[in-house]
């Protein structure tokens, strides 16, 4: 059976999909190919005519997940807010239950960044350009939103951003769990001024 051109590129943003939510979920090592083929409805060969390696498919899953959170943060923060309102609305959302919650579709830095460190370098490099991204972009928000030292200020807001998740999701005590979330966001909200 003939395919169109379009075809090979769906299969892989597919395949990319269910790498990305095993990952955040799993881990980089709880990822069996052949699992996360037929989750996809492909046949364990069929990988290969889409990555050359495992490494590959992480490196490319990692940016797939900085990708599709990007685009989740513009649409549903920035675009049509004032810089302060997308700002507070933010913070509010990430340090949230619902984004506690939200292992398999979530930011990948708090569900990841313990693995990270121990993965090739082209993973942590993909790591890092989401990052850097995800940094600007608050940076530039805070700086429109008149704060000094924008990017300093991002940095620290992220830093704390994904700590305060990473903890809440692997405290056993809900309450503390809660608490984690809240008392980071009422913290990082006061220090920018949206309180």
């Amino acid at each position: 059976m003939r395919y169109n051109a379009n075809h090979k590129e769906r299969t892989r943003h597919r395949v990319l999909g269910h790498a990305a939510a095993a990952i955040r979920q799993h881990g980089p090592d709880g990822v069996a190919i052949s699992q996360l083929m037929s989750k996809a409805g492909l046949t364990h060969g069929g990988f290969y005519a889409h990555f050359e390696s495992k490494d590959e498919l992480i490196a490319e899953a990692i940016t797939e997940m900085f990708d599709d959170r990007y685009e989740f943060l513009r649409r549903s923060f920035i675009e049509g807010r004032e810089p302060a309102e997308a700002l507070s609305a933010f913070v509010d959302r990430y340090l949230s239950p619902v984004h506690r919650e939200a292992i398999q579709t979530g930011c990948p830095l708090p569900s990841l960044s313990g693995d990270v460190a121990r993965l090739p370098l082209v993973a942590r490099r993909r790591f890092t350009t989401g990052t850097e991204r995800l940094i600007r972009t608050l940076s530039a928000l805070l700086q429109a939103s008149g704060r000094a030292d924008p990017e300093k200020l991002a940095v620290s807001m992220l830093a704390e951003m994904v700590g305060a998740v990473a903890l809440s999701r692997a405290v056993a005590d809900l309450t503390l769990s809660d608490l984690l979330l809240k008392n980071s966001r009422d913290a990082i909200k006061r220090r920018i001024g949206l309180s």
